[in-house]
């Protein structure tokens, strides 16, 4: 454990987060200076975060120009039917402009109620006895509300129903964290609390250095890969997530074993899968040939 701690600071240091940011969904966040927008903000690109990364970015730039140069404003002061308008013809995968607009018409609701989306959290965090899942639940509610739509419900997924609900989990992570140029520090809620945001890339990652044995992106997966972490740093186990991820995306960490990229990496020799791999490579009979 010590040993992968050390490699994983190695990882963070070495790091471009700048660079990295720039493609990645949260950096339409930071273009905005008004903490109310970047809430908004941070919920659209959170929501629309998965898949291929060129299609979700060109999907959360459709939707914040439809709502105008104060997103914030925008959302709590329209009512739903608006929003439907502004946001018609819109589609992403299973979603389209009605689905979105469900949402945000609930995310100003809460906005008008609370003066910030921040402060609804805040008030759910209180109300759950400081329990992460349950008041991302109760959070989630406020957000999704008493529908029947199948995608609505999968666009804002409930944490107590058992997937990892990675978005908003993601969410989460940018507005609570700061420091870091990558994520804003918003709300008021300790770092610690939070649980990692376990995607493809995160999940398989976590696996090969062993802080999982889990196959499927659960919300268990995602609390026993925090759980390890925690143990690395107590009040901030969610630090590694940005590069870990990015690690990932940039396909610097192959699904398979590469050499020519793996020996670049700083988590080389606490990687079961390069183990493995080496391992077999050793076994090799002399002279044997090797692919």
């Amino acid at each position: 454990m010590d040993l992968i701690q050390e490699r994983l600071d190695g990882l963070l240091a070495s790091c471009d987060a700048e660079s990295a940011r720039r493609r990645d969904p949260v950096d339409f966040v930071h273009r905005y200076h008004e903490p109310r927008d970047q809430e908004v903000v941070g919920l659209i690109s959170a929501s629309l975060a998965f898949g291929n990364v060129v299609s979700a970015r060109r999907s959360i730039h459709r939707v914040l120009t439809a709502l105008g140069p104060e997103p914030a404003a925008t959302v709590a002061g329209i009512d739903e039917a608006g929003l439907r308008h502004r946001l018609r013809g819109f589609a992403h995968r299973i979603y389209r402009g009605e689905h979105f607009a469900s949402l945000l018409a609930r995310a100003g609701a809460l906005m008008r109620d609370q003066g910030s989306l921040g402060n609804a959290f805040a008030g759910f965090h209180r109300a759950s006895d400081g329990h992460f899942r349950e008041s991302l639940a109760r959070f989630a509610d406020a957000l999704r509300g008493d529908t029947q739509s199948r995608s609505l419900r999968h666009l804002v997924s409930d944490p107590r129903a058992g997937s990892a609900c990675k978005r908003l989990v993601l969410y989460a992570r940018w507005m609570v964290r700061s420091g870091d140029g990558v994520d804003l520090g918003l709300w008021p809620i300790s770092p610690s609390a939070l649980l990692i945001p376990v995607d493809t890339h995160i999940h398989r990652i976590s696996r090969n250095l062993g802080l999982t044995n889990r196959r499927t992106a659960s919300w268990a997966t995602a609390e026993e890969i925090t759980a390890v972490l925690r143990k690395f740093d107590p009040e901030d186990p969610v630090k590694y997530d940005f590069a870990l991820c990015h690690l990932g995306v940039s396909r610097d960490c192959p699904s398979r074993p590469v050499p020519i990229k793996c020996d670049k990496c700083v988590l080389q020799d606490v990687c079961s899968v390069w183990d493995t791999s080496r391992k077999k490579r050793s076994a090799k009979k002399p002279g044997e040939l090797r692919l």
